[in-house]
């Protein structure tokens, strides 16, 4: 193959994944051998890589060997493109498990080996739309409408695209989903980590609206401040906050749920006489050396930022509401070999194999564990059997992490089940508490002081900086924009304050030819990309805009009874799972105890749901103007 060699490559392959390179060979071969022992892959443990894969050193050899020569023959491959039954063999192969027949036709599209099919509208026939937000939604959405056919303008607020990445920008800020899962499946990147910094994020995301032009498209420093629809126009009015004002027949929003940072009322906040502030808005141009910090939290940022600042302060302190639970996983700190990245560029099919294998391994693997047990005789401290046996593994790692600190062990182990709330990688965390400048307080702030902070227990602490780890407003869905509908009702008024619904996430009735990204349940919280929720339901959006198009459609409302019944399917599968355990809180669920964020269903149920739109869940009305200008 060209721009390789044999001792180029037989050196790349000694930094390859062991289980991505089998069904690599199946491919490249045709030859079934390497569907049997000795050379099927062990099954990974947690969330680690496994690159070893099980297999004795004179396996490993004589796979690294086989692809060697493969690769160098030059032969066309036997198995261009598996589908189907073939396809799922190969993946219960290269993960070690059992993969349900279901993943076959997700993971060929996904994969490149079955064609997605381009729809596109006529010229001139499709709707206008008006996208809000750059974020990784925003782009998305832009590119695929523009490969539609269909006419479209992006408003954001910020003065570049990233959304979140570009706001939170703080020390330590990262990805805790591999950076080569946490990629949009068209775009691939040379990660230089397994786990992806901001700055390599934004990065990446910038290449991404280089390569595809968004930046024509996209009005930075345009905040919209509300939108309003007009029944008999059939079209969207949308308010900027300078006061411009732009028309269009269909509004995407793509702001997220976690962009608007979350500042808890705690008495004395203005009177702290130092830097205070939340992680999304560090000030960028802050020294604390030598500085004495307080961090308030110890939720995901949190976690990122005490080891990133740890060594640099004179002393940190960490107050702790509730312990999280931290996993394990065995590259999170190693650099992505440049051997890797010849793999991915000269092996064919390995980076799709690896990514496919990170896919099951983060995600879709670990949701049957997640499912209440009515008859387990310990649901206190796990919903099942094997959620408990996850509660030994993580327990042990914590303990062995902080061996010798007894003190340490009780304040930082969680007493609920393992992904009760979001499930966060141990980046440090655990070092960063035993080192001798830090210390966990495990209390919330009852107050903060001119000097300091007080907390809930009655703890003391001076401090001369303070940072807000306190998170975002995940239930207030496209807040703080006004949103009107049918009859003048906003979306405020229809969800309250903090219980949004939406069919799919997407679609709320009262609202015509509106289309939400990110929206109400579609977090994921089992483990997964977000990007591939986003993908799903991209591909869903514009399907419907282009059915629109084709049948002369100039207002589609999913109906009433169809967002209740997915509502009700929705809160059902919740109450089966483990966020609505009593033991503990989460942002996933309401003050109402209704889980509100995460999404119940696999990944795989959630593609399926979304493949493409079905006109009869929506009350349509025939276009009366369709193709109006975004200016």
């Amino acid at each position: 193959m060209a721009g390789t060699d044999r001792e180029t490559l037989a050196a790349a392959l000694e930094h390859a994944n062991l289980p991505s390179l089998v069904p690599v060979l199946v491919q490249l071969t045709g030859d079934r051998r390497w569907l049997a022992e000795p050379y099927r892959p062990t099954r990974s443990r947690g969330m680690e890589d496994n690159d070893g894969g099980g297999f004795s050193p004179e396996v490993a050899a004589e796979i690294r060997g086989a692809v060697c020569d493969a690769v160098l023959s030059g032969d066309e491959p036997a198995l261009p493109a598996p589908a189907g039954d073939a396809l799922v063999e190969l993946m219960t192969l290269a993960v070690g498990e059992p993969v349900p027949p279901e993943y076959g036709e997700m993971a060929a599209r996904d994969m490149g080996f079955v064609d997605e099919p381009v729809r596109a509208v006529a010229p001139g026939t499709g709707p206008s739309v008006i996208v809000i937000g750059a974020g990784v939604s925003g782009m998305l959405a832009a590119i695929e409408l523009e490969r539609a056919g269909i006419e479209h303008v992006v408003l954001e607020k910020n003065d570049d695209v990233g959304g979140t990445w570009l706001e939170n920008d703080y020390p330590g800020a990262g990805v805790d989903t591999p950076s080569y899962l946490y990629s949009y499946s068209f775009a691939p990147r040379a990660w230089s980590t397994h786990f992806g910094k901001r700055d390599e994020v934004i990065t990446y995301l910038r290449g991404v609206a280089d390569e595809f032009a968004l930046r024509s498209r996209i009005r930075f420093g345009t905040e919209v401040t509300s939108c309003v629809y007009d029944e008999d126009a059939q079209h969207w009015t949308v308010r900027t906050r300078a006061g411009h004002m732009l028309v269009a027949d269909v509004v995407i929003t793509a702001t997220g749920q976690l962009n608007r940072p979350k500042v808890p009322p705690i008495p004395g906040l203005d009177t702290f006489t130092g830097p205070i502030f939340h992680t999304a808005r560090w000030p960028q141009d802050l020294d604390l050396t030598g500085k004495r910090v307080a961090v308030v939290g110890s939720g995901a940022s949190a976690m990122q930022v005490v080891p990133a600042i740890a060594g640099e302060v004179a002393h940190l302190t960490v107050f702790q509401r509730s312990p999280q639970w931290a996993a394990p996983n065995d590259v999170y700190f190693s650099p992505v070999p440049d051997g890797v990245h010849h793999l991915m560029e000269h092996v064919p099919f390995y980076r799709l194999w690896y990514r496919t294998r990170l896919s099951w391994n983060t995600g879709d693997r670990v949701h049957p564990a997640l499912q209440k047990d009515p008859g387990w005789e310990h649901p206190q401290r796990s919903v099942n059997a094997v959620n408990d046996g996850h509660r030994r593994v993580f327990t042990r790692y914590l303990t062995s992490e902080l061996d010798g600190r007894p003190d340490l062990v009780g304040k930082a182990l969680p007493d609920y089940p393992p992904f009760g709330k979001r499930m966060l990688l141990d980046n440090g965390w655990y070092a960063a508490l035993r080192r001798e400048n830090v210390d966990l307080v495990p209390e919330s702030v009852a107050a903060i002081t001119p000097r300091g902070l007080r907390g809930a227990d009655g703890t003391e602490v001076e401090a001369d900086v303070v940072v807000l780890a306190t998170g975002f407003h995940p239930h207030k869905v496209l807040h703080p924009m006004d949103v009107y509908g049918r009859d003048g009702r906003t979306t405020a008024q229809v969800w309250g304050d903090d219980d949004a619904t939406a069919h799919l996430g997407i679609a709320t009735a009262g609202f015509p030819n509106l289309f939400l990204t990110c929206g109400p349940g579609t977090v994921l919280g089992h483990g997964g990309s977000y990007i591939t929720i986003a993908e799903c339901q991209v591909r869903y959006i514009v399907d419907l805009l282009v059915q629109m198009s084709e049948r002369g459609i100039g207002a589609a409302e999913v109906r009433e009874e169809t967002e209740a019944d997915y509502v009700a399917r929705h809160d059902d599968a919740h109450e089966r799972m483990i966020w609505t355990h009593p033991g503990m809180g989460n942002w996933y669920r309401n003050d109402a105890g209704r889980v509100v964020s995460a999404l119940p269903w696999r990944i795989v149920d959630y593609w399926e749901m979304t493949r493409g739109a079905d006109l009869r869940d929506f009350d349509v009305e025939p276009a009366t103007s369709l193709g109006r200008s975004t200016s």
